[in-house]
């Protein structure tokens, strides 16, 4: 498996990392499909699946219902074996989203994940953004509120999940990494991706199948396009797919690992 750094942190991920909205939740969510939350057997499996194809970086958060909680339980004596990236910013409660991302919350935010998911550190926290980038960086202090924590051992990366160019490029200014949506439809946050590759940050993707819409699609395979589109981009470090089917994380795996060999 190939493992990339981000940035200067030491943190080693997998070109493909799990994303686990669907363990927790599955009200407002734009899959093409509707879909079951899976059963703990289920969810486990497919972590150890991922696990045993050498994919080592997961993804969650507060806003995807209770997928952190459930990871506390499904990760048990597993710590090691994982990176944990999860966010900060957005809650959702009785099936809406709400923003909070004052510093007092941020904090609180990444005690509450710790406990959720006990561990002692989280990898990566991002910031989940309302797709108000700049006023989140410049006006609410929530990047240095999750340095301070870094400088405390608690986060061992942290960045932005945003929405915007500037937003992102201002997020890798002060921090380790960003999150952006990247995909054969979607591709106007290109200059995040190449300021990080030039400055020596990191690039994780989100929608990188475009939610499974590009799926829909009539192309003979649109995921291996999906991936080879996506690693082109030397900035980018992992995709993360958040997919709840077996054959589907086998097969997007497959299809990163030849993009990254053409």
């Amino acid at each position: 498996m190939i493992m990339r750094e981000i940035a200067d942190t030491g943190i080693k991920v997998s070109p493909l990392g799990l994303g686990t909205v669907k363990f927790g939740r599955d009200q407002g969510v734009k899959y093409p499909n509707g879909f079951t939350i899976p059963d703990d057997t289920e969810a486990l499996e497919l972590i150890n699946l991922a696990a045993e194809l050498g994919i080592n970086l997961i993804d969650t958060a507060p806003a995807y219902g209770n997928s952190e909680e459930r990871l506390g339980k499904l990760l048990k004596g597993q710590r090691d074996r994982w990176v944990i990236c999860s966010k900060v910013g957005e809650e959702f409660e009785n099936n809406q989203s709400h923003f909070d991302f004052t510093p007092e919350h941020t904090r609180r935010s990444v005690e509450r994940s710790l406990k959720r998911l006990n561990t002692d550190y989280l990898d990566i926290v991002l910031i989940h953004s309302d797709g108000n980038d700049l006023d989140i960086l410049k006006r609410y202090g929530t990047l240095e509120a999750l340095n301070d924590l870094k400088h405390q051992g608690l986060i061992r990366a942290t960045g932005l999940s945003g929405k915007t160019v500037e937003g992102g490029i201002l997020a890798l200014q002060q921090s380790d990494c960003a999150m952006v949506t990247y995909n054969l439809n979607e591709h106007s946050e290109t200059e995040v991706i190449d300021y990080a590759e030039q400055h020596g940050k990191a690039i994780l993707i989100k929608k990188a199948l475009a939610s499974g819409h590009i799926c829909t699609t009539s192309s003979d395979d649109p995921v291996q396009q999906s991936m080879d589109f996506v690693f082109a981009r030397p900035g980018v470090v992992s995709a993360i797919i958040g997919t709840i089917n077996p054959r589907h994380l086998r097969s997007n795996l497959y299809a990163a690992l030849n993009a990254l060999k053409s």
